[in-house]
């Protein structure tokens, strides 16, 4: 009987381990999960939304990464995330690819975003027109002299071309909205992977001039005021100036799901569009949806 003892209770720890494991991938296996990857501009707000949402809602979990909007909907496409975070509509070819794989992306606007032309606070420069800044990220304009202000090169700061802001910027700006416009950024232009890589560029760099979403540009960087056309007014981005659709440089921020969206990921679209979600994106500098 003594010799039985330790065997018996070798026994008893190794159920009693079983049941715990079981009981863990129980309580894991009941847990709802939503995979939301895709754009930077979008990655702080849904990182926000997603704590918000999980702190209420416990046995949720939400997993957001960025990377870009093509990345995002390419995950969409692929099958690999039930949400696809984007700063610009989805492509004619990326729709059809997806429709190809049995994937049929409807789109959800989430938030509406302003994108800030930015130069160093050194920089005199305060005022520029649409076609100026075309003219400078084209390499038609390369001295800050021609615009008004100091005998210095112009130092041109992109995002990299999987960012929805990037092919935004190259669409609105540099091609002024017309789709038959083929202007493309000068071959000078140095494109960073990230909104704080440009945030930290221009702040070093006197000559620099880039561009960034009004959630992400901090109060030491100086944001230029901008005018569609030259004699027009000039105008800064805020909330504000967004709803009422006098600043040029603005742009509705989306959300993608394969089909439309149901259970989980339906309840959570449209938690982000009450007053609730809505209050974070404007205390991080985004656009409310006006309802």
């Amino acid at each position: 009987m003594k010799r039985l003892l330790p065997l018996l209770l070798l026994f008893s720890l190794f159920i009693s381990s079983c049941a715990s494991n079981s009981a863990q991938a129980a309580s894991e296996a009941s847990a709802q999960y939503i995979e939301n990857k895709g754009s930077d501009t979008i990655v702080n707000l849904a990182l926000a939304w997603a704590e918000k949402y999980q702190s209420d809602h416990p046995d949720v979990r939400i997993s957001v990464t960025g990377g870009g909007s093509g990345t995002g909907i390419a995950a969409l496409v692929n099958g690999t995330v039930g949400i696809a975070n984007a700063s610009r509509s989805i492509k004619d070819e990326e729709i059809a690819e997806a429709q190809s794989k049995g994937v049929d992306p409807v789109e959800h606007i989430i938030a509406r975003d302003a994108i800030a032309v930015i130069v160093n606070p050194e920089n005199p420069v305060s005022e520029l027109t649409l076609q100026q800044i075309s003219d400078i990220y084209s390499g038609k304009i390369t001295n800050w002299t021609e615009v008004g202000g100091e005998d210095r090169p112009i130092v041109k700061l992109s995002r990299e071309t999987n960012s929805g802001t990037h092919v935004y910027f190259l669409e609105t700006v540099l091609r002024l909205g017309n789709k038959e416009d083929k202007t493309l950024f000068s071959m000078d232009t140095l494109l960073l992977p990230s909104s704080e890589g440009i945030i930290s560029e221009v702040r070093d760099n006197p000559n620099a001039i880039g561009y960034d979403g009004l959630g992400y540009v901090p109060d030491d960087l100086k944001m230029i005021a901008i005018a569609e056309e030259a004699g027009g007014a000039y105008v800064l981005p805020a909330i504000e100036t967004v709803n009422d659709k006098t600043y040029p440089i603005a742009r509705d921020l989306y959300m993608y799901t394969d089909g439309e969206p149901a259970g989980l990921i339906k309840e959570y679209l449209d938690w982000i569009l009450s007053d609730e979600a809505q209050e974070i994106v404007a205390e991080l500098g985004f656009v409310p949806v006006l309802k």
